[in-house]
């Protein structure tokens, strides 16, 4: 069986099955390659209903469940950069999560998720509920949940538009016209609202640096309204190439600087800003 990538799926017919030497025997992989792989959250056990990722070695097996990996060597062989912490408030914690780090983790893995990486870094150790995303391929500021009820109250403020988004970006191009300009055009069909400033213009660069205030969500809405004005995002390999004035090994110039919500306690307004060693700059 190739082992770059595959699937396995296998019932346990035996109440002392062990995970470890269930998925040696079926993909060819020797023991500890298994325990990495199981680490970086590509095993997963379904028992009755319920399924979730297995990671720990010794967890004795029983008849009827059912075992599970999706083994993608690409996948697995990922890095990313450590987050950090802004503030720990108990119920939940604000990080800055850098170029590269996913927000969530797939069937295939999630060790280089934010939540992931939360979980093993924050101490006291607690749960980790994500309430909303950004881009793998934005940086900047993240609220991850650590109790049912502070889930249920961040989501439902993002939902509903009850919290504060800022971001900054570098755009390929002069933007020093925008001094308050507010796009209105629609994506895929739905009402989306962008206000632009400009922060600064370098001549010698071509590029500019602007603050995006957001007052919908819609996928990409920030690099696809600044693609708009003719303004592409630096590093933006979705809607842009490096003929458009960036390096082929740059980032994408994009990140979340500021974030408002209300308190899942006592919903007071909390703001937080990023701090300016990871603002961008020209």
């Amino acid at each position: 069986m190739p082992t770059h990538a595959f699937e396995i799926h296998h019932v346990v017919t035996d109440d002392s099955g062990d995970a470890i030497e269930i998925l040696t025997s079926l993909s060819s992989l020797s023991a500890t390659k298994v325990k990495q792989a199981m680490q970086k959250g590509c095993v997963w056990l379904t028992s009755g209903k319920k399924t979730s990722r297995l990671r720990r070695a010794s967890r004795n097996l029983k008849s009827g469940q059912e075992l599970h990996m999706y083994f993608n060597e690409d996948i697995l062989s990922q890095q990313a950069a450590a987050a950090s912490l802004i503030k720990d408030c108990g119920d939940y914690s604000v990080w800055y999560k850098p170029y590269g780090m996913l927000s969530q983790g797939s069937k295939w893995s999630d060790h280089t998720t934010l939540t992931r990486y939360v979980e093993q870094q924050l101490m006291p150790q607690r749960p980790c509920f994500l309430v909303h995303r950004l881009d793998r391929a934005t940086s900047g500021l993240m609220v991850v949940a650590h109790t049912k009820h502070a889930v249920r109250a961040l989501t439902s403020a993002f939902e509903n538009r009850q919290t504060g988004k800022c971001y900054h970006a570098i755009v390929c191009g002069d933007a020093s016209a925008l001094t308050e300009h507010c796009i209105e055009n629609e994506l895929d069909g739905k009402n989306a609202i962008s206000v632009i400033r400009c922060l600064g213009f370098n001549p010698a660069l071509n590029r500019s640096k602007v603050e995006v205030v957001i007052r919908t969500g819609r996928k990409h809405q920030i690099r696809r309204h600044l693609l708009q004005l003719g303004l592409p995002i630096a590093g933006d390999r979705l809607y842009s190439s490096p003929e458009d004035g960036w390096l082929e090994a740059e980032d994408l110039q994009l990140c979340s600087v500021y974030l408002a919500f209300p308190d899942p306690q006592n919903k007071a307004m909390q703001e937080f800003y990023l701090p300016k060693q990871w603002d961008l700059s020209l």
